[in-house]
Order: C-alpha cells, then structure tokens, then sequence
C-alpha cells in the first residue's frame, strides 16, 4: 500500500531505492534452562567470533572513511571479545546455572558494565563500560540470529530510514550506495543535514514517522526539494518521481557549466561565492564546484578527528595545504569551536545545562590560552602560503575581541622576530550572537570583516534549540527580525568600508539569496555542492530591484509573508 507524508527537505535531489532501516532490533529473549552444556558453549565460541569479524570489517570501513584515530574506538571492542576472563566468566555461568547463552552473556557484561559504570573517578573504566554495551548487543545479536544494522556494511543502493543520524553514521556512508536518507528527527541546520548536503546525498529529516511507516524492503522516493516521502508508489508516481530525479540531473550538469564563470548579477555586480570545509579532504569538492573562497574551514574538527589537541605542525600542515589549494582566492578559517554538541574524547568540558550558552569556543580560547596561542601560531605560519582570514565564534563583547586579537599579535610577533616567514591576516568575527549584531556599528570599527554565522543567530534570537523538533516551527529564517538583524550588521559593516560574508545555510538558500543580494551581502558561503545552483540563480538577479524586495521584506510581519513576496518577485 503506498503511504505519503512529510518532513523537511535537508539535502536536495531525488532518491529512489530500497529502505534501509537503521534501528536497533528486538535482542530481547527468554531465560532457558539447558541440558546440553558443551552446546551451549559453543553457541558462545561461534558468537563471539561472528562479532570479532563484524568489528574488523567495521574497523576497515571506519579507517578508510573516517581516518585511523577516529576507527581506533573498534579497537577496544575487539579487545573486549577477546578477553578470555569475560568469555570465561561466560562459560562458567552456563555451566554453575545451566542458563542459555543470552542469559550468561547478559548477567556477565552487566555485571562488567555496573562496575565500570561505578568508577565515576575513573574515565577510562566508563568508556569501557560504553564499549561493553555495544559488544553485548553484537554478541546477543548473533546469538539470536538477528542482523544489526551498520551503515558501513551497506553493499547495494538504499534509502537509509532512521530514527536520527549522528555525524559518525553520516560520514560512514557510502555515496555508491546510500542513495537518500530519511529520519524522524533532526532539521535542516543540524550536522547530519550539512554533511548530508556536502556528500550529495538528497535527505529529509524530522518526519516524526519514518521509522514507523517505512519497513525494510519497501521501495521509498526521498524528494529532498520538498521534503516529501512516498512509500511503495504506484507505476504513474514512480515515473513521475524518475523523471524528476532526471531532470534534476540534467539541471545540475548545466549548472556545471558556471564552474569557471564569475558570481555575477543579471546587471553586472560581482559577489564572492564560496564553500563551507571542515578537512583538507573536503577541498576537492570546493575546486570541482568552482568556489571563489573557503568562507568557512571549521577547525574544529581537526581536533574532533584526531585522538589528543592536534600540535601546531599537525595544524599548520592541515591549513597549508587549504590556502596553497585556494591559492590567492581567500580562506576564512574559524578557529576552534569546541563546545555545544561538539565534544573531544580526551578532552573532558564540565558538564552544564546548557552547553549551547555555556562554555564553547572563544570562551575556551580566552580561558585555555595555550591551546588558543598553539592554533594561531599555526594559522600564522600557513598565512606565507595563501590568502588566509582568521575569525573569532561566539564573540559576544568587544573586550573579547579585543583579548583574543592582543593574543594574536603578541604570537605573530614572537614569529617575526623569531625569522618565520608570515603573510598578510585580516582578523574578524562571526556574527552569530544577538548582541553582537545589535552592536555591529561599534565592532565595524575594529574589525577587518564580519561572517554572519546563520545557524546559531536563528537559534539564539528566537530562543529554540536548533535540534530540538518541538520548537522547529521557530527555525525562521526569513522572520522579519532575523532578516533585520542582518541588514543592521551588513549596513554597519559598509558604512566602514569593511567586507561581510555569511556562511551559514541561509547563505545558499534560494529563498535567501534575493534577499541578501538586494541587502548587499559580499561573500555567499555555502556546502560545496550548493556553489554553481546559487551562481545560477544570482544571474538572474537584478540588484536594484532584489533592493526593493528586500526593504519590502523588511517592513513585513512574518516569515510566511517573506516568502510570499520573495515567490512572487522571482517568479
């Protein structure tokens, strides 16, 4: 039977293939007496192998997607199933109790993970318990003959349907086969979404009931323009729905053509259009895109990617090869924005209620100034090698941007005159924070340029956490007060001769894009694959009536009504 229904579009195209659920199954069992001991043993034996080859395979996926550090957490699971005390407590209990397999293996690891979990002193006996759960479930699972589902281990086209995916799963994936993705959680701003969009996979999130209404098996169309969802369709759907996939297709390879092309208005003005990184691996999407920049290198995770706080010659390695790659075309890097969602394994953050107005990027940088100094020892170093901007997140106050750029100068000194070659650096900030915006005149005066960091401004000034789905109706990008805040910051920053940029989603939004135009943003920055579709759409753009659209928005007094008139002007 065909089902319909809706959630947001995250990631644009057109996908149709088989779903792929990536739920935890039922391991649930009943407690057996046995007879046959020995029997039962081997049941044990024959599971833990099973799991022991699941884990190698995940491992060698894991490395070759995510890199070494990130894939050596399979590591400590492969220890654990070899572990011949725990087998062997196994083994015991089957033969004290004459219980069956899944009961032994679940009163043992229990025991292991209540007295790892106990260590509250002790962080690395609570991994450990973290790493027993999962091990347990993967020997339960063999145990049962029931297949886990890993995102790693796909081999044909699907459309991946689950509940949630975490960055990890995302960067798992494999473009060959994982066609679209579909979730019950999540929004367009959130870290799967954007991964999703850099790896070109159409997705759409926060349906509330995919992992209900679709079953493993049963064909799915995603249609990530729109965001809707068609379950089992009939033959006229089906062909409907291919025909669209084709023509997005085709769209795309025309807007292939803009690669060498100049970002350029239907009446001559010139914008910087660029693209969002968060590793030098993502630099060839930004060159086959034909990106004008990097106006955003989220540094970030090249600690999140590594096993301890990356040195300044990891760093410095890391940024060179960008601005080489850019060559004189600009790269605005971030500097660390650890914090909020983002965590480091080794790196422990006291826990707070509120993480995403609590201790996170420059916060850190000001408060762990050794951390700080090291990463713009490195970023001043690769300035010899490109055009290379450096911006400060979260910056609430003038007196951090004023702290954090003493630091800076006091290291590019240290440099200098230590002999090491250095390139010319402009210094600015996002613009993310409320406060910040509404102060953009006084901050315009200090700085070298603005970044408006849309994703987190949205969030903070109509008070919703982004990742939250019962206030996702407030993730309003076009409300009028957003909309006014951003023209403030624009408007502050040219009446000082100084460059804007905007780098988060709303930069390649279609809806957005007239709008910015007509305010007169500099830069557009975006993921990689969103580059030649808003080229594209600029060209059709002229700046003195996309000026008068954007007064008009302006003066509304909802963000449906934005949208409205931004329809009806580019229609």
């Amino acid at each position: 039977m065909t089902k319909n229904f809706k959630g947001i579009a995250a990631s644009n195209g057109v996908a149709i293939a088989k779903a792929y659920l990536l739920v935890d199954p039922d391991l649930s069992f009943e407690k057996t007496t046995v007879t046959n001991v020995a029997a039962e043993q081997a049941r044990v034996d024959d599971a833990l192998k099973a799991s022991s080859d699941d884990v190698k395979l995940i491992k060698a996926k894991a490395t070759e997607s995510l890199g070494a550090a990130e894939a050596e957490v399979f590591e400590a699971h492969l220890m654990v199933l070899a572990d011949p005390e725990m087998s062997g407590a196994i083994k015991q209990k089957i033969e004290d109790d004459k219980v069956n397999a899944e009961q032994a293996v679940k009163e043992v690891t229990d025991m292991y993970i209540s007295m790892f979990d106990a260590m509250t002193d002790n962080e690395y006996m609570q991994e450990r318990a973290a790493d027993i759960r999962d091990v347990t479930k993967r020997i339960l699972s063999h145990l049962l003959n029931i297949s886990l589902p890993n995102p790693a281990l796909i081999d044909e086209e699907v459309v991946l349907v689950s509940k949630d995916l975490t960055p990890s799963d995302t960067a798992q994936l494999d473009r060959q086969f994982v066609k679209g993705i579909l979730t019950d959680l999540g929004g367009r701003t959130a870290h799967a979404s954007i991964m999703a969009r850099t790896l070109e996979i159409p997705a759409v999130v926060g349906s509330e009931k995919a992992t209900v209404e679709v079953s493993s098996g049963d064909l799915v169309i995603v249609d990530g323009l729109t965001g809707d969802v068609i379950v089992n369709p009939d033959a006229d759907t089906l062909a409907t729905y291919q025909k669209k996939a084709a023509d997005y297709f085709a769209q795309r390879a025309e807007w292939a053509k803009l690669k060498d092309e100049k970002s350029v208005s239907a009446d001559g003005k010139e914008f910087i259009v660029g693209a969002n990184i968060g590793a030098p691996k993502d630099m060839q999407a930004v060159l086959d895109n034909g990106s004008e920049g990097v106006g955003l290198y989220r540094t970030e995770f090249l600690y999140m990617e590594s096993d301890h706080l990356p040195t300044e010659d990891e760093q410095f390695e890391a940024y060179k090869s960008v601005v080489e790659q850019m060559g004189d075309k600009p790269v605005t890097v971030r500097t660390m924005d650890i914090g909020g969602d983002k965590h480091l394994d080794y790196w422990k953050l006291p826990e707070e209620e509120n993480p995403f107005l609590g201790y996170r990027a420059i916060r850190i940088s000001l408060d762990q100034t050794d951390i700080f100094r090291t990463q713009l020892r490195a970023l001043i170093r690769a300035s010899a090698f490109g055009n290379l901007w450096i911006m400060f997140p979260m910056i609430a106050t003038l007196s951090e941007f004023r702290a954090a750029k003493k630091i800076y100068l006091e290291e590019r000194e240290k440099l200098e005159k230590a002999g090491v070659a250095t390139g010319e650096v402009k210094l600015g900030i996002m613009i993310e924070i409320p406060a910040a915006a509404i102060l953009a005149d006084k901050f315009a005066k200090e700085v070298d340029f603005f970044s408006i960091g849309t994703n987190d401004l949205i969030a903070y000034t109509m008070a919703a956490d982004r990742g939250n789905d019962r206030v996702a109706y407030l993730y309003q990008p076009y409300n009028p007060s957003i909309l006014r805040l951003i023209n403030t910051v624009i408007s502050a920053a040219h009446k000082e001769g100084k460059f804007v940029a905007m780098c988060g989603e709303m930069a390649g939004d279609p809806v957005a894009v007239p709008l910015l135009v007509g305010m007169g943003l500099d830069e557009f920055s975006m993921s990689a694959p969103s580059v030649l579709q808003t080229r594209s759409l600029m060209k059709k753009l002229n700046t003195a009536d996309m000026k008068v659209l954007a007064e008009k928005a302006l003066d509304v007094e909802t963000n449906d009504e934005v949208i409205e008139l931004v329809k009806e002007a580019t229609k």
